[in-house]
């Protein structure tokens, strides 16, 4: 919220989130914090971007994926802000 103004942000700038955060590795709870989200929500995106293989589980961590770092820099690159 910005001087009363509710911004909301794209499905994209959440993806890109959660790829940044997972690079290096990170469990969900970083993920919830580090995007802002709501632990519904990341559940959401994380199936979801599992399923296309952007990001893996390996135990308790989630890592982005070749895929994922590829699929993120070309997002960020086609950021119009």
């Amino acid at each position: 919220m910005l001087g009363g103004i509710t911004i909301r942000r794209s499905r994209l700038d959440i993806t890109i989130a959660i790829l940044k955060i997972a690079a290096s590795g990170a469990k969900k709870t970083q993920i919830v914090y580090g995007a802002n989200l709501n632990s519904t929500i990341a559940n959401k995106y994380l199936s979801r971007l599992e399923e296309k293989k952007l990001i893996e589980q390996k135990g308790n961590i989630f890592v982005t994926t070749d895929k994922g770092r590829s699929y993120k820099e070309m997002a960020s690159e086609l950021e119009i802000r």
